[in-house]
């Protein structure tokens, strides 16, 4: 009898993400986010980008680093709680011309509102995350990996959360070949696939040449219900 294919992502929390997170939500059965591992600093973790008639503009939680030099992505504190006003005023400035733009504003603006009373970063990626996968009909549980101990070593740790999953297959960010131990996973007798982003098809965007790598938000303000089929990449020629 054949096991039933189970398809897990582990990666760390980002703040609005491009649509190329979302893929990865939307291919696996368990997403699983992986905030007890370090906070890096100027990466996505607490920034994403949006268009603007002037060019692209970072949109920055500021949290509390100082002195905090290995604290994990769940222990990472907000440190001013302005940044939500701040936000959702630059999103409304810039994308209220956008076709859909009423249809998301009442509940991205509530959103703002609620994540200016959280205090973690974490929590408030985790807000975002798991709302905006309703809005593109994305049902992938999303869990944090810090429900589960850890082991030693890096690709060890990935190898048993996907056994605590019960997973055959684990899909990768490109990034990790430079560190993954293929071979523990072959012993683990778990697929290793991993994940490309060179294929989305464009979609009609403001503010002139097409930019891939911003909010998804600029997604659901242009295409509406229909932003999902951006998620699915087109074959190679």
């Amino acid at each position: 009898m054949s096991i039933p294919e189970k398809k897990i992502v582990i990666v760390q929390s980002n703040y609005i993400p491009w649509k190329g997170y979302f893929d990865l939500i939307r291919q696996a059965d368990v997403f699983v986010l992986y905030d007890d591992m370090q906070y890096t600093r100027r990466d996505w973790r607490n920034r994403n980008l949006i268009k603007t008639a002037q060019g692209l503009q970072w949109l920055t939680i500021p949290v509390k680093v100082k002195g905090k030099y290995e604290q994990r992505i769940d222990e990472t504190e907000v440190s001013e709680h302005s940044w939500a006003e701040s936000h959702w005023k630059s999103i409304n400035n810039n994308y209220r011309r956008a076709p859909f733009f009423t249809e998301y504003a009442s509940g991205i603006q509530s959103l703002y509102e609620e994540a200016s009373h959280l205090l973690m970063l974490s929590e408030i990626n985790y807000l975002f995350l798991t709302k905006i996968c309703q809005w593109l009909s994305i049902d992938t549980p999303i869990m944090w990996s810090g429900q589960f101990p850890k082991v030693a070593g890096r690709t060890e740790n990935l190898v048993h959360l996907c056994q605590s999953f019960q997973a055959t297959d684990y899909i990768s960010g490109p990034s990790a070949s430079n560190y993954i131990d293929i071979d523990q996973f072959e012993k683990a007798n778990i697929r290793l696939q991993y994940m490309t982003y060179a294929h989305y098809p464009e979609y009609p965007q403001l503010y002139g040449d097409f930019v891939h790598g911003v909010s998804i938000l600029d997604l659901l303000f242009n295409c509406g219900e229909g932003a999902a089929q951006f998620l699915i990449q087109s074959e190679p020629a």
